[in-house]
This record gives C-alpha cells, sequence and structure tokens, in this order.
C-alpha cells in the first residue's frame, strides 16, 4: 500500500479541485488498486479533523464528501460574484417545502395542501433545479407522478440525508387541508415558505424549515417566467 501522507494528499487534492461532491467509491479509484472504502473513510475523517478551525472545511453532504468555506466567511465571498442569487416565489417555495417534508407526493396532494392550484411552472423550476424529480407513479386513476427532493436538493442545503432537515415550529395549522395518510406532516409541510432560497448552506434549511407557515395566500400569475 502506498504511504498513508501520500495517500491523503491526493484525496485533498481531488476533493479541492473537484467542482462536486466526491463519495468514497469515486475516491477509491483514484488509486491502482482501488482502495478499500472504509480506509478511504477513515482517512477522510483523518483530512476533515485536520482541516478543523480553518477557513475551509471537509463536509459530507448526500452525494459525498467536499470542501466549502465556513458558512460564517460567505458574505465576503459573495463580493467575488457581485449578480445576485436567484430568488423564488412564494409558490415555488411553499411547494418545494411540503415535497421535502411530505415526499413523495403528487401534484393533487400539493394542490390539496395549499389550497391553489400548482402551476406548471412551479414544477418546472423545481425540477429545472434539479431540486425535484419523478420518483414514481402513483396507483391511482390517472397514475399521476411522484415528485420527491434529489440529492442534488441535500447537497445545496449542505446536508447528508432528510433527517438533517430542521424540525417544524409549531404553528396554527387550522387554516391546512391536511392528507389522509399524514395528517401531521401535512400540517407541517405547509411551514415552509421562503424567500430567498440558498443564500449559504445553514441558513437556506432554516428559509425551507420558516418557509412552511402560509397564510393561505393563492397564487399570482406567473407574467414572468424569471425566477425572482
Amino acid at each position: 500500500m502506498q504511504d498513508l501522507d501520500q495517500i491523503k494528499n491526493v484525496l485533498e487534492a481531488a476533493l479541492l479541485v473537484a467542482g462536486e461532491p466526491l463519495s468514497p467509491a469515486q475516491l477509491s479509484k483514484l488509486f491502482d488498486p482501488p482502495l478499500e472504502q472504509d480506509v478511504v473513510r477513515k482517512l477522510l475523517d483523518e483530512l476533515r479533523a485536520a482541516w478543523t478551525g480553518r477557513a475551509v472545511e471537509l463536509t459530507q453532504v448526500a452525494s459525498g464528501w467536499r470542501f466549502r468555506a465556513k458558512p460564517d466567511l460567505q458574505p465576503y465571498l459573495d463580493r467575488l460574484s457581485p449578480e445576485r442569487p436567484p430568488r423564488y416565489s412564494r409558490a415555488v417555495m411553499e411547494t418545494l417545502a411540503i415535497i421535502a417534508y411530505q415526499q413523495p407526493v403528487t401534484r393533487g396532494d400539493i394542490e390539496s395542501i395549499r389550497g391553489v392550484a400548482v402551476s406548471t411552472y412551479v414544477i418546472k423550476a423545481l425540477e429545472d433545479r434539479q431540486w425535484i424529480e419523478v420518483v414514481g407513479h402513483r396507483e391511482t386513476p390517472g397514475r399521476p407522478a411522484l415528485y420527491a427532493t434529489t440529492k442534488q436538493f441535500l447537497d445545496d442545503l449542505n446536508l447528508l440525508s432528510l433527517s438533517e432537515l430542521p424540525p417544524l415550529a409549531q404553528l396554527d395549522t387550522s387554516h391546512l387541508m391536511e392528507l389522509p395518510d399524514a395528517p401531521a406532516k401535512a400540517a407541517e409541510a405547509e411551514l415552509a415558505l421562503a424567500s430567498p432560497i440558498l443564500g449559504t448552506p445553514a441558513s437556506a434549511s432554516a428559509d425551507l424549515a420558516a418557509s412552511a407557515a402560509g397564510d393561505g395566500e393563492r397564487d399570482a400569475p406567473e407574467t414572468n417566467p424569471t425566477l425572482h
């Protein structure tokens, strides 16, 4: 086996230059013969510890491991890109929150919770952002598509799994229509109505949770397809 320090150097370099998270399986193939994935995970844990306290940290998300700047430094780094990040409408954020906390759901489920029709634009905006995808079809007349969140959604929120989504605060759910198969989750899902999405990963998941206490507002017609 190659020198462990050299192996860690290779892993570190690959993660620093990669434009996306890398899984232990991908990282193991950097070596010939491939390393055992358990060994890769152990070395990744050592690398994470070695970077503790620095401006950049090694984190594990749904798709694998990646380096990122500390969240408290993000406002400074944002100045490198003067353009404003995309902002999404209330309808988009409500729909995303319902899918995230109630998945898998159909458009009919979402409409039952929100009390308003879900426009094709809303679903397309979330699919284009690669935050949701069709994971199957419900065995009911018409076989409606079932939507769920993606690994990309978790990666963008810097989360390893859905269990890391913040718990929803207690809220008045008297105005909500509950799904018959999961009334509590259906009520919780309406709590997610965020305004900006993904400023920094840490705040984004909190925004998503904060975005579920809808006040029953109806969607305004989408006159401009640009996300805002």
